[in-house]
């Protein structure tokens, strides 16, 4: 069936729903009758709808712009999965694309396979059906394929082939659907309930307090906030005492999720993802595909002033990276610049919470340079050459997370911050140990995340075009955002 064109963004999501379900549909009908003995003479195929523009100038649009438009003449496209899940996303990036460009968009189904594990949303097993037929399903079902599931658009490495289309997104649907299943699978909530403004944690203290404060906030009729998710998809409505929907699990899964929800997903969704750089990279890889519109670290750091006090604040506004975990995508030379957005978010945000304003906010919060490492007991080797390089660089403090998100963040252009609570300092006797810890947490956990909060509400209430800053934006952009 050829392209059709289409200049309405709503009756262009509707026709990609409709190729999708269809589709998907097909494979998930196919699998069963498979499972049931049925073994069909020829491979089962079906792909993934598609979006495509073409322009025939260099015309410049609004220099203003940060997206909604392509780099040049040519013809760019994307494959698209789950356009119930995107709806909102696809007919904005739609509507300013015919907007900026004043030709329609064409769609249609591509030519990239939908592999069988994607056509079933829930994770469905599908592997058991080989052994029990004897059958590799490779022979029948197109599987998950690696050489189609990289970063190169992102990274800025994609070379389009002579005669080829230019990528139109930042994702293909298959890097979406691989990142749409592990989301499911490290926190144990469906990829439905994310919201577009997501807190990082590294701590489960942070997560209590996170369950308390979202349960107050839900009781408010006048907060906006419609549910509050947990894991396992346990879903309580405001107006509700107890949950209606889910089935909550005996064990927190590896990197748990809570989601405050509101309508067009305009809420907070916060992540507990451990310790480590590894852990920061992993989830904000799967996180990235659902195009939030910014991310904020709250954790705990090492301060490295002797003129920091426990509970003090850290605003990052730069980076040392020795995490090494995104070497390979984004080189260490590669500078991640503060956004000036987020940064007045977050100090307006703790001097609303803490009281102080103007040359006093100095005595609780210092904005400076935060070091991320790879290794969490860097105190037992000979620390003089480590604290040597954090001198030079003017580093106020030390986490394992903060710049692997941030760095993460510029990659996947998604908006980004970082504000710490000095914990510890190491270098000057005062070392995390669970009395003082314990102490610490129980008096500075529930203000750091408040401020959290109050922060993402004065992001959500800045013009879209405001917070999605061209810095993140490279010299060839795709269009979508």
């Amino acid at each position: 069936m050829p392209f059709e064109p289409f200049t309405d963004a709503n009756a262009a999501v509707a026709r990609l729903q409709e190729i999708f379900e269809s589709n998907a549909a097909f494979l998930r009908d196919a699998f069963r009758a498979f499972l049931a003995g049925e073994i069909p003479e020829g491979r089962v195929r079906a792909c993934y709808p598609e979006i495509r523009i073409v322009t025939a100038t260099h015309s410049r649009v609004d220099s203003r712009l940060a997206y909604g438009f392509v780099s040049g003449p040519g013809v760019h496209s994307t494959s698209v999965t789950r356009p119930d899940l995107f709806t909102e996303y696809l007919k904005e990036q739609i509507e300013l694309l015919v907007r900026n460009h004043d030709v329609p968009v064409e769609i249609g189904t591509g030519d990239r396979p939908i592999p069988l594990h994607f056509a079933f949303y829930d994770g469905t097993h599908v592997e058991g059906a080989a052994e029990v037929l004897q059958r590799p399903l490779a022979d029948v079902f197109d599987l998950p394929d690696l050489s189609v599931l990289d970063d190169a658009i992102v990274n800025g490495t994609f070379e389009a082939a002579p005669g080829q289309p230019r990528p139109l997104a930042p994702f293909t649907a298959p890097r979406v659907d691989y990142s749409l299943h592990r989301l499911q699978h490290y926190t144990a909530t469906a990829a439905e309930h994310f919201q577009n403004y997501v807190i990082l944690t590294n701590y489960q203290f942070y997560m209590d307090e996170f369950c308390r404060l979202a349960k107050e906030l839900l009781a408010d009729p006048h907060s906006g906030y419609t549910q509050f998710i947990e894991p396992g998809n346990v879903v309580t409505r405001a107006g509700e005492p107890e949950p209606a929907d889910g089935d909550r699990s005996v064990r927190l899964p590896q990197m748990p999720a809570y989601h405050l929800a509101r309508a067009g997903q305009s809420g907070i969704t916060m992540i507990n993802i451990g310790v480590g750089p590894s852990n920061a990279k992993t989830i904000t890889d799967h996180v990235a595909v659902l195009r939030p519109h910014a991310w904020l670290m709250l954790g705990h750091c090492a301060g490295l002033r002797n003129s920091q006090q426990l509970g003090d604040y850290v605003l990052a506004h730069g980076y040392v990276r020795e995490d090494h975990v995104l070497d390979a995508d984004l080189p260490a030379w590669v500078p991640i610049p503060p956004l000036a957005e987020v940064q007045v978010a977050l100090e307006k945000a703790v001097e609303e919470v803490t009281g102080y304003a103007g040359y006093e906010l100095k005595r609780v919060m210092r904005t400076g340079t935060v070091a991320s490492i790879d290794n969490r007991n860097w105190e037992l080797r000979d620390h003089r050459e480590p604290v040597q390089r954090f001198s030079q660089s003017r580093a106020i403090a030390l986490d394992m997370e903060s710049a692997t998100i941030a760095a993460n963040g510029f990659r996947f252009r998604v908006p980004y911050g970082t504000l710490l609570c000095v914990s510890d300092k190491p270098l000057h006797g005062e070392l995390k140990l669970p009395g003082m810890a314990t102490d610490f947490y129980k008096r500075q956990v529930a203000q750091h995340l408040k401020i959290g909060i109050l922060s993402m509400e004065k992001l959500r209430a800045m013009p879209r075009e405001r917070l999605h800053s061209r810095k993140l934006r490279s010299f060839a952009e795709t269009a979508f955002q």
